[in-house]
C-alpha cells in the first residue's frame, strides 16, 4: 500500500511544487517505501492532512507539532540552505518594496495580517518578537487582518493593498526568491523574528518502524545521494537532520507567555 506524500506548505509555485514531487520520488526509489503525492491544496485545512493515517512524508510546522494534537511522528526536518547548517527557520517581518514603513517601529499604527493560529511563522513567531513593546505600549497597529491562511496569501495582501505589514516564513522566500524573483523584489523585510525549529516530515504515528526507518535514513543521506543532490539545490536545501522533539517545546512556551499576557492575535 502507497503512502501519502505532501509539502504544501512550500510549494511556492507550480515548478517548486514539480521539484518536491521529485524529491519524494527520489526517497520512494531508494528507500523502498511507496509514496504517492498527493495536493491537498489549499484552502482544505492542513489538520485535516494531519490527521490522516496513512502519512508517510508531510510536513507539518512546528507548533501544531509540539502540541502533540495531532497523530504523527517525526521523520527528518529540512537544513536550510541560507542557514548556518542548522534546521532553523525565521519569520521576515515584509512591507512592500516601495513602502514608507523603513523600520518595524515606522509600522505601528498601521495593518498587520497573519496567517493562522497554529503557524509558528505567520502567527506565534509575531506576537513572541511583538510581545515586550506590546506589554510597554499596547495595541500596536490600528488592524489586525487575519486568518489569511498562507504565506501566498500575505503576499497578495501586501501587494494589493490590503494590509501594510506582514509575517513570511524566511524558508518560503528562499525558494520564492527562485520562482519568482520578480515578486519578491515587490517585498522588503523590515526585521527578522529569533530563529526557531524548521518545520520537519513526518508520518502517520501508526506506520510501522521499519517504514520510518528506512524513510528517515534515506532523507538524512539525501545530501550524498547524486541522484538527490541536484534537486536538494533546487529547493534551497543542504539536506535532513533528525529531529528532536525537545526543542519544539520553546515554541509552546513562548506562545502559552502571549496568550498569559492577554495577547491573543498580533495587533
Amino acid at each position: 500500500m502507497s503512502l501519502i506524500a505532501n509539502a504544501r506548505m512550500y510549494a511556492v509555485d507550480a515548478a517548486t511544487a514539480a521539484m518536491w514531487s521529485a524529491l519524494f520520488a527520489r526517497i520512494s526509489a531508494l528507500s523502498g517505501v511507496p509514496l504517492e503525492v498527493i495536493a491537498h491544496a489549499a484552502l482544505a485545512p492542513l489538520e485535516d492532512l494531519w490527521r490522516r493515517d496513512d502519512l508517510g512524508l508531510a510536513f507539518i510546522c512546528g507548533y501544531p507539532f509540539a502540541g502533540g494534537s495531532f497523530p504523527v511522528r517525526p521523520v527528518a526536518v529540512p537544513i536550510p540552505a541560507s542557514g548556518d547548517g542548522r534546521p532553523v527557520y525565521a519569520s521576515h517581518l515584509v512591507v512592500r518594496a516601495d513602502s514608507t514603513t523603513e523600520t518595524l517601529e515606522d509600522s505601528f499604527g498601521k495593518r498587520i495580517g497573519w496567517t493562522v493560529e497554529h503557524s509558528q511563522s505567520g502567527f506565534n513567531a509575531v506576537r513572541t518578537h511583538l510581545l515586550e513593546t506590546w506589554r510597554e505600549r499596547g495595541p500596536l497597529y490600528a488592524q489586525s487582518i487575519g486568518p489569511l491562511l498562507t504565506p501566498r496569501r500575505i503576499i497578495d495582501a501586501l501587494l494589493t493593498d490590503q494590509i501594510d505589514i506582514g509575517p513570511l516564513d524566511s524558508y518560503f522566500l528562499d525558494l520564492l526568491l527562485i520562482a519568482e524573483p520578480e515578486t519578491a523584489a515587490r517585498l522588503r523585510i523590515v526585521a527578522t523574528t529569533a530563529p526557531r525549529p524548521m518545520p520537519l516530515l513526518v508520518a502517520s504515528r501508526g506506520i510501522d518502524e521499519k517504514t520510518v526507518a528506512s524513510l528517515q535514513a534515506t532523507l538524512l543521506n539525501a545530501e550524498n545521494d547524486i541522484g538527490t543532490r541536484d534537486i536538494l539545490a533546487r529547493l534551497r536545501l543542504s539536506g535532513f537532520a533528525m529531529p528532536d522533539p525537545a526543542t519544539y517545546r520553546v515554541l509552546l512556551d513562548e506562545a502559552e507567555a502571549a496568550d498569559r499576557a492577554g495577547y491573543r492575535q498580533p495587533g
